[in-house]
């Protein structure tokens, strides 16, 4: 069953949408934060997995310094989620730029390093560009306001 309404499923939710004026959807800041939240503790629990649980599959694989960049990247942009959750309003386009690069970047190299199949390579730029229009949004626009004074 689709509920049809937003407004009556709970706050809590992350994929929860509030209308600001302008009508664009976007995550709340309390909903960001967690998934921010989230991606670090990823982050980490993937780091140390790759350098403790996976050590001999990486490295029989050749995949080490993949697995590497890919936690590298997953923590960067989990930093600019944090700093982009914690302002108001969200900056909901550069944080779901973000936070899609983080999925399909980093989550491309993740599978690579372990699978060593060479075609999630071919999925990797896609995060990348992700992650440059994230950039990119926030060079053009840097900061959106509420309401036009």
């Amino acid at each position: 069953m689709r509920c049809r309404n937003l407004k009556t499923l709970p706050e809590f939710l992350p994929w929860r949408h509030k209308q600001i004026e302008d009508n664009e959807p976007t995550v709340t800041n309390s909903a960001a934060l967690r998934i921010s939240a989230l991606m670090g503790f990823l982050a980490v629990g993937l780091g140390a997995f790759g350098a403790h649980g996976l050590k001999d599959l990486l490295a029989r694989n050749g995949t080490v310094s993949i697995w590497e960049k890919a936690v590298f990247y997953h923590f960067i942009h989990t930093v600019m989620l944090f700093v982009l959750a914690g302002r108001s309003p969200l900056r909901s386009g550069p944080w779901l730029s973000f936070l899609a690069g983080i999925l399909i970047f980093s989550g491309s190299l993740y599978l690579l390093a372990i699978t060593n199949l060479k075609w999630f390579g071919a999925i990797t730029p896609i995060g990348g560009l992700s992650f440059l229009v994230g950039w990119l949004w926030l060079i053009i626009a840097p900061q959106r306001k509420d309401k036009p004074e």
